[in-house]
């Protein structure tokens, strides 16, 4: 396993999107990477929701140098030592716990815990982390509870995830505590099925173009 020498900013920073990426057939794992990497989004979060997400990751760390693949919903201290063994750089977990992130900086594998509320955000600062996900966004609270949290959480940088599209990111990445969000959008499951890399790309490149 190659020392992973990311930190969870750079993560953050590399394009204002994360897309939240869920496949069920491995074919389609290395052009859908390829075709994100061509609209400028390289930071690719496959998210551990399939059995193939696995498999999924290792095809793209393998044939796809230029993407950075990642591992969402890790839930565990197994699922990210299973992620790291597949080739993730990164992990995006939908909570947190402080076996989890012991196990990730055990790894070497930047992780955005995923946090709700001022307890978990403290939890996870506790650990060392302070580059979260807010999740889920939108249903918890979005813009005015990060704007609410700018007070006590000012040194907290964050990813918000969930209810997050196309309509409302820039809303969100306006925020000041905002780094990028996470969206799903860019992968749209009909343009995945029907194999429409371009459309994929152009979707990228929209969201690249948000920052």
């Amino acid at each position: 396993m190659a020392v992973n020498k990311l930190t969870s900013l750079e993560v953050m920073r590399a394009a204002p999107v994360i897309p939240v990426i869920v496949l069920s057939d491995v074919a389609q794992a290395v052009p859908l990477a390829r075709a994100l990497v061509a609209g400028g989004i390289r930071m690719l979060e496959v998210t551990l929701r399939t059995p193939v997400a696995l498999a999924c990751i290792e095809a793209i760390a393998r044939e796809v140098p230029e993407a950075v693949a990642g591992a969402g919903t890790v839930r565990s201290a197994a699922d990210a030592q299973a992620a790291a063994m597949a080739g993730a750089r990164f992990a995006v977990s939908p909570g947190y716990t402080s076996a989890m992130g012991k196990a990730c900086r055990e790894l070497s594998l930047p992780l955005l815990p995923g946090v709700a509320t001022g307890s978990e955000i403290m939890a996870a600062q506790e650990d060392g982390y302070t580059e979260l996900k807010f999740f889920p966004a939108v249903q918890a609270g979005g813009l005015a509870m990060l704007k609410a949290w700018q007070g006590p959480f000012g040194d907290v940088r964050f990813c918000p995830t969930g209810g997050i599209t196309r309509d409302n990111a820039t809303q969100f990445l306006g925020m000041s505590n905002v780094v990028c969000v996470g969206g799903s959008w860019l992968t749209p499951p009909d343009a995945v099925a029907r194999a429409d890399w371009a459309r994929i790309t152009q979707l990228a490149r929209e969201a690249v173009a948000l920052r």
